[in-house]
């Protein structure tokens, strides 16, 4: 064969194409509490876009961005985590699409906390509180609404609106130590410092976490509420990683952060929500004031027993979420070939997940409903399958309501009961798909 030069353009590009080339060299992830390189995987849950980035009708014929979903678990601190692909700031931007005053289970459980925040700590009008990532004011109005001085710090501008609507005033920031300084300046340090499922929201957990140190009264109290990792295991809660998500929290492994940044955790609370969550309570290590409860002593045990200090603990989870995915796809598609109709309720990041990972589009699903109209009119991210009003289900009959938003179905299968009338059903995909 002649070893001519090329001698056209054609010959040239086939000529660079066909030269090796070196990757691009892998960085392995480290763990954004230790620093430790991130060598195991916890689940591979492959690419997905944004959960909250909603597709427009103007946008519907655009590309969208997926970025990986690979979880990894630090061998050293026990950290579950999502390294952080997506900067914060395109994650929580001003248009975002959760607004949590949209669920009446979540309201509930709101104003059931403030009523026990109040009397168990005697919080009054010469109090203060914070929320960190206060969203819509959901929580916060019951305090307004006892006299209690209140503060809300969120970083997107369109739900902290909402919030102020609600007459909470409200912070549009992220949270951290260089807010934690400005506004124990402007505003005072604060008697309860809270945070409703937002740790596992931050990339930065030290920042995060120092922060709360700074903003804290000498004898204040911070609560946290979580969805518990062992919780997400033990019910194959796959469905609720996401880049929203960058950590998938513990116990032992956040008294670990806590404590490195001066604080104890006195007391928890185990919770109904989210498939299964905690509420931790901190305070100084400097406050004696609070002896550490039983609870602690008993939930670290448990966590220990389970293996939480074992690899092994973590490595078949992969293998329950694949065949998971089996399992939901067997029964849209004989579903589908008995000629079934099937809807959607809800539109939360976790269904996206879900939706995503098992490869579901209109081919299954027709469309969703959400009782929020900041979603309603729009598309599900990456499967582009339409949100409509709860009202499209009355119309259209279909003989199947897949439940995204598994943790909130016996309020859903309440509001939605009238589809027995037609003999319609309920599907719950987590943690095992039932037909109800």
């Amino acid at each position: 064969m002649s070893s001519a030069a090329p001698t056209s353009i054609s010959d040239h590009i086939l000529a660079r194409l066909a030269t090796p080339r070196e990757a691009a060299p892998f960085h392995a992830p480290t763990c954004r509490f230790c620093g430790t390189t991130l060598a195991h995987t916890f689940v591979d849950l492959g690419t997905s876009p944004l959960c909250q980035r909603h597709v427009t009708q103007a946008r519907f014929n655009h590309s969208e961005s997926f970025y990986p979903l690979h979880v990894y678990v630090c061998h050293e601190c026990f950290l579950v985590q999502l390294p952080q692909y997506v900067a914060r700031e395109e994650i929580f931007d001003g248009d975002y699409g959760y607004f949590s005053s949209f669920s009446d289970t979540w309201l509930k459980h709101a104003k059931d906390y403030t009523e026990q925040m109040i009397a168990r700590f005697g919080l009054g009008a010469k109090s203060r509180v914070v929320e960190v990532a206060s969203n819509d004011g959901y929580l916060l109005q019951y305090f307004v609404q006892q006299g209690i001085p209140c503060l809300g710090i969120e970083p997107t501008a369109n739900t902290a609106e909402a919030a102020e609507k609600k007459g909470v005033k409200s912070l549009v920031r992220f949270f951290g130590r260089e807010t934690a300084h400005d506004v124990r300046q402007i505003y005072g340090p604060a008697d309860l410092l809270l945070g409703n499922n937002v740790l596992a929201h931050v990339p930065d957990i030290n920042d995060f976490v120092a922060g709360l140190k700074i903003l804290l009264s000498d004898r204040g109290v911070v609560t946290m509420e979580f969805p518990v990792l062992s919780k997400l295991i033990a019910n194959n809660y796959f469905d609720t990683i996401y880049h929203e998500h960058f950590s998938y929290l513990s116990f032992t492994t956040v008294e670990r952060i806590f404590a490195q940044h001066g604080m104890t955790l006195f007391d928890v609370d185990r919770l109904t929500t989210h498939g299964g969550s905690i509420r931790i309570y901190a305070r100084h290590q400097e406050d004696q004031s609070k002896p550490v409860s039983d609870n602690v002593t008993a939930i670290k045990a448990e966590e220990r027993a389970l293996g939480h200090f074992d690899l092994d603990y973590y490595a078949s989870f992969g293998e329950k979420v694949r065949e998971t995915k089996r399992k939901v796809l067997e029964f849209l598609i004989e579903a589908k070939r008995n000629g079934k109709t099937i809807a959607a309720y809800g539109a939360p990041g976790k269904g996206n997940t879900l939706l995503n990972y098992c490869g579901v589009r209109t081919d299954f699903i027709d469309y969703t409903v959400d009782r929020s109209p900041h979603k309603q009119g729009n598309f599900l991210p990456g499967t582009r399958i339409p949100i409509l009003s709860p009202d499209e289900v009355m119309r259209t009959r279909p003989d199947y309501l897949f439940i995204l938003i598994w943790n909130l179905k016996d309020e859903v299968m309440k509001q939605m009961g009238f589809i027995r009338e037609w003999g319609g059903q309920f599907v719950v995909p987590l943690p095992e798909l039932e037909v109800l």
